[in-house]
């Protein structure tokens, strides 16, 4: 590992002008490329305190034994030089798009002398027109196969042509009428290459010329009785119409544009571009990278411009970019592309419209491309082995942790303070012995507390159930409280939710044992903090066959007790993204009991209290007496005249709203008016109950 400052070049010697830098390491080879406005202050950054780096930084810098630099004359220069240089080094600290000329392209070589319509992967070449990309070759040769009724251009490769004009015979498809053979002179070079013209045009959306001419020629192939053409014509419209149909118009005006949406999360980002030319979606193309450097949504654009357009030029480059972000700065960039294109091109977040909604698809496709990246990932034996293994090997344990517990406190400023615990064996999520916990040792905000409970009384449980199973040799109860109310159902009577089920470790009278089987690594949302009261529980347990560890979301720094200085797994470790989704998935489980606790409590009213009252009558009631109010300054013979309400039902409802304090007033937030409540309240809460109870989660403070 380097020192930076044993590199570090004199502030005098950096230009303060915009330029291109290279980190080196101790073999010369290039591992990072970066551009800026101003070398100077761009590479100050560099050199500070590695303790005010972040972690992929800080270890770019401390790989790296040297830095040069080359100084340009504008941003846009340094833009051009950053991706050739990327595309030359391959730096491993740049972000990299895993893709790259993997998708098939419909292409016409109207370089050669008979212009010829195939599939096309690689680098693309001068003189041939490209459309697309698809995600599949198929779906190029479905399409083509359509549209070669209606423009028959050949397809056959260079060798067929050329044994077809030896033998003077065509191929099946100069038979069938897919192709107008110009191998044996059929049609002329210059009627062929008018023919692949024709067949780029509708390709690019100029789909409407030729259906109208082939409408106007069946229509007089019908008045001249030559119906066997005049079908032969309706069959081609039906097949161009069904091309088209496979592109629908998602843009007006024939809008040419390309749209990019970005997904992602702490180590990996998925990028989704789909094509539109002509109003109509010609291609759809999708990229994953790892960010094994610190990057913004907005830097992740610029790299997928670059590597979009550095190699294109003219039409290629549409006149409208639709981003979801915008790069810093972005006048550059815009500049950049419009020297690609050679005219103006509009870099842009779209704010609303049709584009701003096709914005959302590329987007959710993005989510879902990201999605089944992580779900290939996961659910591959040999990368999960590798991650439990690489997980071992970081926190020191004796083998890989085939069970791992995680935990997470969830609550919103203090209230409905609630834990949640998720398992993962063998990598792989087990939804069934999924818990959640109620806080109940104490009252308000205290993380810290709170997972030190948490962490007792689950393994209170454990205790409990070794003992009760004879596991123990002198009888005794460790746990001291036999582990009652360690999970959900024990606490508020409820089970824990649709994915919690039956446990496969039953008693033998068919119950299931919830906490009888021990996980080998216990996994905390949290810093030192958390994972110092996790150890402290497990200490006064006397558990110390089970380690424990934490992951901070910040920086995903794994914390291990006892330790001053946190595990820095690389971004690229598989086992650094197991436990990312054990944590996110344990943070997901409690937030969601979080807010079901929560919104059961804004449901709640005073008629909640009155025993033997159900939800029929108490909506009876308040529909009888309008609100929570009115029903309140009723007399017992006025409750009496609901229906289903006897006297002593009256009058224990009207104690019980009697000793109800009542609420202060609504408040109207816009104004300042206070609010009569007049209109019917149909929770049966109550009606003076401040509006602020209504206003949304996000606005009242922060989930954690």
């Amino acid at each position: 590992m380097a020192d930076p400052s044993s590199y570090r070049p004199r502030p005098g010697d950096v230009p303060d002008s915009p330029g291109v830098y290279r980190f080196r390491d101790e073999h010369r080879r290039v591992i990072y490329v970066g551009k800026a406005k101003s070398l100077r202050q761009r590479l100050a950054n560099y050199f500070q305190d590695l303790a005010n780096l972040h972690p992929r930084t800080r270890t770019m810098v401390t790989t790296a034994a040297s830095v040069e630099w080359t100084v340009v004359s504008t941003e846009v220069e340094a833009l051009q030089l950053e991706y050739s240089w990327i595309k030359e080094y391959d730096p491993r600290f740049n972000v990299k798009y895993r893709d790259d000329k993997s998708y098939p392209y419909l292409a016409v070589t109207m370089n050669e002398r008979f212009p010829r319509v195939q599939v096309m992967r690689g680098h693309k070449k001068k003189g041939v027109r490209y459309f697309g990309p698809y995600g599949h070759a198929w779906a190029i040769r479905d399409t083509v196969d359509l549209l070669l009724r209606v423009f028959p251009v050949r397809t056959c490769s260079a060798g067929v042509f050329k044994n077809a004009a030896r033998t003077g015979r065509p191929c099946l498809l100069g038979y069938i009428d897919k192709c107008s053979a110009p191998c044996v002179d059929r049609i002329t070079p210059e009627d062929h290459r008018e023919l692949a013209e024709e067949f780029c045009d509708f390709m690019a959306g100029r789909t409407g010329t030729y259906l109208r001419r082939l409408e106007k020629q069946m229509m007089e192939a019908a008045e001249e009785m030559e119906y066997e053409r005049a079908a032969r014509l309706r069959d081609d419209i039906g097949a161009l119409k069904k091309a088209m149909e496979k592109n629908a118009v998602v843009l007006a005006d024939a809008t040419d544009a390309d749209l990019i949406a970005v997904a992602e999360d702490e180590l990996e980002a998925a990028v989704q571009i789909f094509h539109v030319r002509g109003g109509r979606v010609r291609g759809q193309r999708g990229w994953v990278t790892d960010k094994v450097e610190d990057v913004t949504t907005g830097a992740l654009v610029e790299h997928a411009l670059q590597q979009l357009y550095g190699e294109e030029s003219g039409d290629a480059v549409p006149k409208e970019v639709l981003v979801p972000a915008l790069p810093e700065p972005v006048e550059p960039v815009q500049e950049w592309l419009a020297g690609r294109r050679g005219a103006n091109v509009s870099l842009r977040i779209p704010q609303r419209g049709d584009k701003k909604a096709l914005m959302e698809t590329v987007q959710r496709n993005a989510q879902q491309s990201l999605a089944l990246h992580k779900t290939r990932r996961a659910s591959d034996l040999t990368t999960r082995s590798r991650a439990l293994e690489e997980i071992a090997e970081a926190l020191g344990l004796d083998s890989a942790p085939l069970r791992i517990e995680c935990y997470d406190i969830s609550h919103l400023q203090g209230d409905d303070v609630v834990a949640s615990m998720v398992v993962f064996e063998d990598g792989l999520q087990r939804k069934g012995e999924y818990r959640r916990f109620q806080i109940k040792g104490f009252a308000g905000q205290d993380d810290v507390r709170s997972m030190h409970e948490v962490i007792s009384r689950r393994f209170r449980r454990y205790l409990a159930e070794k003992e009760r199973t004879g596991e123990w040799a002198d009888g005794t109860d460790p746990a001291g409280d036999g582990g009652t109310g360690a999970e959900g159902a024990a606490t508020d009577g409820t089970l824990a939710g649709p994915e919690v089920i039956t446990d496969s470790l039953k008693d033998d009278d068919g119950r299931p044992r919830k906490f009888a089987y021990p996980p080998q690594l216990v996994v905390v949302d949290g810093g030192q903090p958390q994972v110092a009261a996790a150890q402290r529980a497990l200490d006064e347990l006397g558990i110390d066959d089970i380690a424990v560890c934490g992951l901070a979301k910040r920086l995903e720094e794994v914390w291990v007790p006892g330790e001053d200085d946190p595990v820095v797994l690389p971004r690229t470790s598989e086992g650094l993204y197991l436990l990312q989704r054990v944590r996110d998935e344990a943070h997901r489980f409690a937030i969601t009991y979080q807010r079901t606790k929560r919104a059961k409590r804004f449901r709640a009213g005073p008629l909640d209290d009155v025993p033997g009252l159900g939800e029929t009558r108490k909506q009876a009631l308040i529909k009888h007496f309008g609100s929570v109010k009115k029903l309140r300054s009723a007399t017992i013979e006025q409750i009496q005249e609901v229906p289903g309400i006897g006297r002593k039902t009256a009058e224990t409802i009207a104690v019980a709203l009697a000793q109800a304090a009542p609420a202060a007033p609504a408040v109207n937030t816009a104004t300042g008016e206070i609010i009569e409540d007049e209109k019917p309240d149909t929770t049966g809460g109550s009606s003076g109950e401040p509006v602020t109870a209504g206003v949304p989660d996000e606005r009242r403070g922060q989930e954690t």
